[in-house]
């Protein structure tokens, strides 16, 4: 095959322009997702009056398909042969109808009062294309990672630079989209994340490049890529902790508006304040947890760091009285988060390195889509647990004013699951056993094969 402006026979490491040109694309991944999370059911809800009922059921379709297409997308990925390598393809031809689609999402022509079954139709219909979509071309991003990127020092440095840019796609995409919509129109807003995500993403292939030999390489059998991703223990314990750490932080995000207004007895709306107030801290973390953490110890020590302290900063939530404590506990909580998102990627980058030793594959897109097939267990178990704690606690909706029990009920929500979570994760890090003396033999097992390919 022979290279082009993407697919290199690439020595060396790589230049801070790249590193910085790439980790723009995390902008253009993180802007909608956090857009849908936080305004699409109320966008078809309360703006286009669908039954409440009926756009549950279309997210909890939405849940299980996006569960079920990561590892086949990243399957197909990996699979994929063309002039411009295996991942960059995805991100060429699918940046443009992924937008596209996002801005569809919230240009919905029907309403629910008038049109109920069209504008149920009609969300369905987009709702399903476009995470279609996303898994395509975010797949095959965030699997650009392990291959551009080949040592610890690289994977780190970059992933500062990416999760500072999933920092400001957090505050846009989570903040912004109801104030955004109040002032322009739900359509002209969606048109406008559309775009900035699109450019991100457009923007951010002019530091990306794939390996010749990963390109070339010959394609894994489905069954056996299966197999060889779940038998792999390295991947096994990486993925049960990353699981418990979306499971604290899906439960965190899902009871901030009960704990704010029950627990603390502040306005709801507050409740953005104190969530960015933990998405600045922890983009302002992220450079001194490399600095002073990652680059002194090992992805799993650094892991089991900030699992640590996550489980410590979310105890204050059972205690605090009022919105000053809550804010200054989101400042710790986002303190943990940096250091969990900073090196959730580069462990999982380690793994992919010890499988390509194994296997002589590099299976980015299988490892990157199982992964996200398995953590959706995350969010299903915080629903579960939360339904639990508010009928435990007598919180009832129907109830003009909640019994007292109430107060006590979130602040055991917020404090008691994290931290069990997080004690969870550093306990399944105990047995990852790609650390140490192990870690070095496949580094240097690497260093050899690509000298040899030389």
């Amino acid at each position: 095959m022979m290279a082009n402006s993407y697919v290199r026979d690439v020595q060396g490491p790589t230049t801070q322009a790249q590193r910085w040109w790439y980790s723009l694309g995390n902008l253009g991944c993180a802007i909608p997702y956090q857009a849908v999370g936080a305004a699409l059911l109320f966008f078809y809800s309360d703006v286009r009056h669908l039954a409440p009922e009926w756009a549950a059921a279309v997210m909890t379709g939405y849940s299980i398909y996006n569960a079920i297409n990561n590892p086949l997308m990243g399957y197909i990925s990996d699979r994929t042969r063309s002039r411009w390598g295996r991942r960059i393809p995805f991100i060429l031809f699918g940046t443009l109808p992924y937008a596209l689609l996002f801005a569809a999402l919230f240009s919905a022509p029907f309403d629910g009062r008038e049109q109920p079954i069209a504008l149920l139709i009609y969300f369905a219909a987009a709702l399903f294309l476009f995470e279609t979509l996303a898994t395509v071309v975010q797949t095959a991003y965030y699997a650009l990672l392990p291959e551009m990127f080949r040592d610890y020092g690289e994977r780190t440095d970059t992933a500062v630079r990416m999760n500072i840019f999933m920092t400001v796609g957090l505050l846009i995409g989570a903040a912004l989209p109801v104030m955004l919509a109040d002032w322009m129109g739900w359509p002209a807003m969606g048109a406008l994340f559309g775009v900035i995500s699109a450019a991100a993403l457009y923007g951010s292939t002019r530091g990306m490049f794939e390996h010749v030999r990963s390109v070339e390489a010959e394609a894994v059998p489905l069954r056996v890529a299966l197999r060889a991703t779940l038998v792999n223990r390295s991947f096994v314990t990486v993925v049960v902790a990353q699981t418990m750490r979306h499971f604290g932080t899906a439960t965190l995000t899902a009871g901030m508006a009960f704990y704010t207004k029950y627990s603390l007895g502040a306005d709801p709306g507050t409740t953005s304040l104190i969530l960015g107030t933990a998405f600045v801290a922890a983009g302002l973390a992220l450079w001194p947890w490399r600095e002073l953490v990652a680059k002194r110890l090992e992805a799993r020590t650094t892991l089991m760091i900030a699992y640590g302290l996550l489980a410590v900063a979310v105890i204050p939530l059972a205690f605090v009285k009022g919105l000053t404590g809550a804010l200054m506990t989101s400042v710790l909580l986002g303190v943990a988060l940096a250091g969990l998102i900073l090196m959730g990627d580069v462990i999982l980058s380690d793994v992919i390195d010890e499988d390509e030793v194994q296997t002589g594959q590099r299976r980015e897109g299988m490892y990157f889509g199982m992964s996200g097939l398995i953590i959706q267990i995350a969010y299903a178990l915080s629903a579960v647990v939360f339904g639990w704690f508010a009928s435990l606690y007598g919180y009832n909706p129907q109830l003009t004013v909640q019994p007292e029990t109430v107060n006590v009920g979130f602040r055991m929500f917020m404090s008691v699951p994290p931290a069990i979570g997080a004690v969870l994760a550093v306990a399944a890090l105990f047995f990852y056993p790609l650390h140490g003396a192990r870690l070095r033999r496949v580094k240097a097992a690497l260093a050899e094969r690509a000298g040899a390919e030389q």
